[in-house]
């Protein structure tokens, strides 16, 4: 009967253990801010010459900061997609910003909608993983 007792108790710890949300890398906190990178969850979004990666700063259900992170677009316009787009999502709350379109950068359409992608998927992993 304990022989019983102790493989219930090992299986139920095994269970317990696997089902224990795992540390991807993609959402950390930093400063009482929840930060998702979307280098991994956007591998797939293309701008212009490749993938366009963020960081999606998050306090208080509130979308503080992007951050652009290196990739391989070109500068010129990579540079211009950057300040139109960088803070209009800043101080919104995160159920507005999912719901917001904001407008791209004229002559950066592909790098603008890459951001535009990006930052959709750094809030619906907040909302799911927070």
């Amino acid at each position: 009967m304990k022989k019983i007792a102790l493989i219930c108790a090992a299986a139920a710890a095994v269970v317990l253990l696997s089902s224990a949300k795992k540390d991807d890398g993609i959402m950390t906190k930093e400063n009482g801010a929840y930060v998702i990178n979307t280098t991994e969850l956007g591998k797939q979004v293309d701008g212009y010459v490749g993938p366009t990666p963020l960081k999606v700063y998050i306090r208080k259900n509130k979308i503080k900061k992007i951050e652009f992170l290196p990739n391989q677009e070109t500068p010129k316009y990579w540079n211009a997609c950057k300040k139109h787009l960088q803070n209009k999502w800043d101080g919104m709350k995160v159920s507005e910003a999912k719901k917001t379109e904001v407008d791209g950068r004229t002559g950066a359409t592909f790098s603008s909608n890459a951001v535009k992608k990006n930052v959709k998927l750094a809030i619906e992993y907040y909302e799911k993983n927070k």
